[in-house]
Formats: C-alpha cells, sequence, structure tokens
C-alpha cells in the first residue's frame, strides 16, 4: 500500500509559476515511475508528465518547455515545476505511482490549480 500527499497547488496569473510536491509512503520499494495527471472541468484526465525510477522525464506536447518534473529518491517525493502557466492548465493535478504489476497503482487525492488571465 502506497499514500500520496500533495501540496503546493494554488491561484496564479497567467506566465507565473507554482510547483507541486507529492510525497510518497509505505510500501514505497516497489515504485518504478510516477507522474502527473491533470483534469480540467468536464474534460478527461490526461497524462503530463512521466518520471522513471532513473529519472528520465516524459512530457506531453502541451506542457514540453515549460514544465519540468523531478525526483528525490531519497525523500520519495516526485515535484512538478510548472512555469509560463497559461489558463489552459487550469486543473485539478493528480500525483500516481505505479510499479511492475498493474495491481500496483496508487493515485494522489488531487490539487487545484488556477490560473488566470
Amino acid at each position: 500500500q502506497v499514500q500520496l500527499v500533495e501540496s503546493g497547488g494554488g491561484l496564479v496569473q497567467a506566465g507565473g509559476s507554482l510547483r507541486l510536491s507529492c510525497a510518497a509512503s509505505g510500501s514505497i520499494f516497489s515504485i518504478n515511475d510516477m507522474g502527473w495527471y491533470r483534469q480540467a472541468p468536464l474534460k478527461q484526465r490526461e497524462a503530463v508528465a512521466l518520471i522513471t525510477s532513473g529519472g528520465n522525464g516524459n512530457y506531453a506536447d502541451s506542457v514540453k518547455g515549460r514544465f519540468t518534473i523531478s525526483r528525490d529518491n531519497a525523500k520519495n517525493t516526485v515535484y512538478l515545476q510548472m512555469n509560463s502557466l497559461k489558463p489552459e492548465d487550469t486543473a485539478v493535478y493528480y500525483c500516481r505511482a505505479t510499479g511492475w504489476s498493474r495491481a500496483y497503482d496508487y493515485w494522489g487525492q488531487g490539487t487545484q490549480v488556477t490560473v488566470s488571465s
């Protein structure tokens, strides 16, 4: 069992920055990839950024060049640095941890990010 606790969401003007954090606890030895997803009102949840256990990051085209995902394995924490924010980035952002088994799949509670024009 893994617990994911998120922080860092809030309200920011377009062009501003936020950093989201997600701290994992519990049975963390089997975590491989971690990622950030988001869901805007009336839209489906989409993948934003993924980071492997080795630190390699992958990004959705819509955020590439603006967002950076990183992780601190010693602290069992993954981060999402969000720069040059746009109103279309407004969504609830969710942290996810996955392992080698499909049953090993955990989500955080989500944190609201709102970007004003």
